[in-house]
């Protein structure tokens, strides 16, 4: 008997030979006839106006095809961004400009200057060497206070401040006559620092034209080629859709830094069809860390009040984000949307009132980085409660208890917008407290303490809200695209399936999880099914993965295509074997007529279907093909409980992470294995900022973590044992009851680490230590000099 495949099965990942193998196929891997090479010239200047710019020596040099500047490409338009928020009082968001080479300006280091295209990558690096730029370098806007000082530069002349929008959320009468009553009022203030994503593949993109039929084709390292092709088409190179094929094939990671629209996409397909030829760009890590968006950079004020019992009455936050020199694709909405509306958490705070001051600065575009500000909502929370538990005298795993939203609360109505529809916060916190130890932790302390070392443990309860949708709701928050996905299920002729997905891999495991879900509820082995994304030329219009929402919505609108081909190989099974439509049943591979031994397997429906000698045909059209498009009706919540434990060495203040504990309702678990994989993963970008991460520039806006010298990535030794465990409440509003769970390592992880550190650090008065708790902060602290 064959294994059991479907729902539930730790199947092993399908695309593993492949990668494992060496014979993925990324963008850089692929080589068109008659390729050229483009080099960037990027701006050394935060903020600098451009007085001269010389190509001709560039253009002489050998094998230089082209030197374009921002002055050839100003007919092109802007990088748009794809979604506008409203200042508290109903007006637009400031949207300058994003030119995709720099016209008369540039505004961060890395900003594009000038593009050289050459016969070879190292000819066009030559030759941009050689172009001439003459700057008078203005004085630039690195922080948010910086930004909104008196007098401060102005990031954009034509923008009356430097202030993108100021949205505020909730009711704050109800929150100042809640704090007037309160027995306890805990002030909090943090950053949440700024990250560079650096994904293992850097970007890359190469454009081609074919003249014959006016067709250009982009192959990009993108998240959602649909997505790219709407807005590289329609806003940038004012070109049909139908002319622009966006390819997208193996991706070696993204955690959102491959979301968004780039000038470097726009610029070799513009130039592929100025030369005739293809157009290849590939950008080197230091030029990640400059060009790719940066994700997180909140400065928070936050206030909470308790009644004398520690019931959470009222929550006041202010928060400033950074947007950094442009409206990145989808900038805007990380610090309201995803950020604001999240700010009750697994608590029922009845009354929340968030402020959020959008600033340009003279630095690189912030946007979405793993979790998009559900992971900035989760760790203000998260260490509210802390230092509202040590201030006001209560243990912090009561006072969460005490506040949780009931487990028969739900659906529960947030006062900040959103409705969760499923959740049970004391089991997963129960489960998490038992796995890890807590109870049994002080004796871990005192055996540490006998080493001559500092230990401490750090909790988090969190939620977020994923599976990013639905449409209307977002629509009228200010996204401008659909955010439903689509899919499609075609059943060969000889029972096999391929699967048609908006919803795109670049590691997740989907080739695997959707094969299972066809294995699931069609019968079809996991083996004969296969799974194309990433090709706008094959694939119906879909929008892409981010916000763990392929399951959730791409998944959805799977099942929905495999519903309707069950209904139509009901009605062919019905005429084969001379039964009723209502008489017919399936299960997994098989139609049977109700009460009888009468059978058809999948795959005789599917000859029967591309072959209709004996067939419906007044009823039925041949062929066994569908599609559906799925719009949810609601954001799914996941949730859980994280535990870290540290230990602190005081003579050099470095902080190791001993271990971890995730417990999280992801909700229906489609794959334990591949949903294990994600959760370490994100765990392990979670400690990397609360540990080791931070995007820094100097006053003048150089940056000065621009390479891995500089830049701590967590390695294997940074990190402990993850114990990872599920406990499952379902989705009530998808077909799959899933809820995500490639976020959520990122969102729960931070906030417990740095409540260990700042536990075991309990002896010298601390309340709070910023990200990243590096060696020399901790030793700072421990030894008394800052």
């Amino acid at each position: 008997m064959a294994p059991f495949e479907g729902i539930g099965a730790s199947v092993r990942r399908k695309e593993d030979l492949r990668f494992l193998s060496g014979r993925g196929q990324y963008t850089d891997d692929i080589n068109r006839p008659g390729q050229l090479h483009a080099f960037i010239l990027r701006s050394p200047h935060a903020h600098a106006r451009i007085t001269a710019l010389d190509t001709a020596a560039a253009k002489g040099m050998p094998a230089v095809r082209a030197v374009y500047t921002g002055e050839d490409m100003a007919a092109v338009g802007g990088i748009p961004c794809g979604w506008q928020i409203h200042n508290k009082d109903g007006t637009p968001m400031a949207e300058p400009k994003h030119p995709v080479l720099a016209e008369g300006k540039v505004r961060h280091v890395g900003d594009p200057v000038a593009v050289v295209i050459a016969d070879t990558r190292q000819h066009a690096r030559d030759a941009a060497e050689a172009i001439t730029v003459a700057y008078e370098v203005l004085p630039s806007a690195t922080t948010m206070a910086q930004a909104q000082a008196p007098g401060a530069p102005a990031v954009h002349d034509d923008l009356p401040s430097n202030l993108c929008y100021d949205w505020h959320i909730g009711e704050k009468a109800g929150v100042d006559a809640a704090f007037a009553q309160a027995a306890h009022r805990v002030v909090f203030e943090t950053t949440n620092n700024r990250l560079v994503p650096n994904a293992m593949e850097p970007r890359a993109a190469i454009g081609d034209y074919d003249t014959t039929t006016g067709e250009h084709t982009l192959y990009t390292t993108s998240q959602n080629p649909h997505v790219i092709r709407l807005l590289m088409g329609a806003f940038v190179l004012n070109i049909p859709e139908s002319r622009l094929r966006v390819v997208a094939p193996d991706v070696g990671g993204g955690f959102g830094s491959k979301i968004y629209h780039y000038a470097e996409e726009a610029i070799v397909t513009w130039a592929a069809h100025k030369l005739g030829r293809p157009v290849k760009w590939t950008a080197d890590r230091t030029e990640s860390f400059m060009s790719d968006a940066h994700g997180r950079d909140h400065v928070t004020r936050a206030e909470l009040a308790l009644d004398k019992d520690g019931t959470f009455l009222a929550l006041h936050v202010q928060t400033q984000a950074n947007m950094g020199a442009y409206l990145s694709t989808f900038a805007p909405c990380v610090p309201t949307y995803l950020y604001a509306t999240l700010l009750a958490g697994v608590y029922k705070t009845p009354a929340i009132y968030a402020e959020v001051k959008a600033v340009f600065t003279n630095t690189v575009p912030v946007d979405a980085y793993r979790g998009a500000g559900r992971p900035e909502a989760t760790y203000l929370l998260e260490r509210l409660v802390d230092v509202a538990a040590k201030q006001c005298g209560f243990d912090k795993i009561e006072l969460r208890k005490r506040n949780f939203i009931a487990t028969d609360a739900f659906p529960y109505q947030t006062p900040v917008a959103l409705e969760y529809d499923s959740g049970d916060y004391f089991s997963t916190l129960s489960q998490a407290l038992e796995t890890s130890g807590w109870h049994g932790f002080e004796a871990r302390r005192a055996e540490a303490k006998a080493r001559g070392k500092l230990r401490g443990i750090g909790i988090s309860t969190y939620l977020e809200a994923c599976g990013i949708a639905p449409s209307a709701v977002v629509g009228s928050l200010g996204a401008r695209a659909g955010l439903y996905e689509v899919g499609t299920i075609r059943v060969h002729p000889t029972g096999s399936v391929t699967v048609l997905t908006g919803a795109h891999s670049h590691g997740q495991g989907h080739e695997t999880t959707f094969a299972q879900l066809v294995a699931d509820k069609l019968g079809v082995p996991v083996a004969q099914v296969d799974v194309v994304h990433g090709d706008t030329a094959k694939v119906p219009f879909g929008m892409g993965t981010y916000g763990s929402r392929s399951l959730a919505v791409g998944g959805s609108a799977m099942d929905k295509a495999m519903d309707k081909i069950i209904a139509k190989g009901r009605k062919i099974a019905a005429h084969l074997m001379e039964a009723a439509v209502e008489d017919v049943e399936f299960e997994r591979g098989t139609f049977r007529v109700a009460g009888t031994d009468k059978t058809k397997a999948l795959a005789e429906i599917s000859l029967a279907a591309y072959v209709p000698h004996n067939f419906p045909h007044d009823e039925l059209e041949p062929g066994l093909e569908e599609t559906a498009f799925y719009d949810p009706k609601n954001f799914t919540y996941p949730g859980g409980c994280h535990i870290a434990e540290v230990e602190i060495e005081p003579e050099t203040g470095k902080v190791s992470l001993v271990n971890f504990t995730a417990v999280d309702d992801v909700g229906r678990v489609i794959n334990p294995m591949i949903v294990e994989g994600q959760v370490q993963g994100g765990v392990a970008q979670g400690v990397g900022q609360a540990l080791l991460e931070a995007c820094v520039y100097d006053e003048g806006g150089q940056l000065l973590s621009a390479s891995m010298m500089d830049y701590a990535m967590p390695r294997a030794d940074d990190l402990a044992p993850v114990s990872v465990a599920t406990h499952a409440t379902l989705c009530t509003h998808n077909p799959l009851g899933v809820k995500g769970c490639g976020e959520v390592g990122a969102i729960g992880s931070p906030p417990a680490v740095i409540n260990a550190v700042v536990d075991a650090l309990r002896d010298y008065g601390v309340n709070h230590v910023e990200m990243p708790a590096t060696p020399p902060k901790i030793w700072s602290i421990i030894h008394g000099t800052k």
